[in-house]
């Protein structure tokens, strides 16, 4: 080994692409393969999100109509048919808490949850929960159980 057939180790040296703009000589000088004239041949050029070459953008294109209440509260529903299959399988005992819901994995913790009233409940829960359906609230109530709002 000399001076002559020195090269770099295999991997370490690497080539972006193609090199352009370095005079004519190298076939890819003048225009530095951009093209002629127009945006995308200057210097600073950058696309704008959602640009599409001067047809009107989609988000343009589409109506917009109603109203979005930006102060609305997302409730989680849980069905009472839900409850008592989970009381029917001991999942739950007499009380369920929020924790619980939690646990079972039916809300998460920063969910607020709202007790609904499909189906029907047999079995006499203390259910807390941020908020109850009025047929969800009779039908605790008729089951001998208790609703309890936080």
């Amino acid at each position: 080994m000399d001076l002559g057939n020195l090269k770099p180790a295999k991997g370490s040296v690497h080539r972006a692409g193609k090199t352009v703009g370095r005079g004519q000589g190298s076939g890819k000088g003048g225009t530095a393969a951009r093209g002629h004239k127009g945006a995308k041949s200057r210097s600073g050029y950058s696309k704008k999100i959602g640009f599409e070459g001067g047809q009107m953008p989609l988000q343009r294109r589409v109506p917009k109509f109603g109203f979005t209440n930006i102060n609305r509260k997302e409730y989680r529903g849980i069905n009472l048919d839900t409850l008592q299959e989970l009381a029917d399988k001991g999942s739950i005992k007499n009380e369920v808490s929020l924790e619980d819901l939690v646990a079972l994995r039916l809300a998460r913790k920063s969910d607020l949850v709202k007790i609904l009233g499909r189906g029907e409940i047999k079995a006499s829960l203390k259910i807390s929960a941020h908020k109850f359906t009025a047929t969800a609230k009779a039908a605790i109530e008729a089951a001998g159980g208790e609703a309890i709002s936080l």
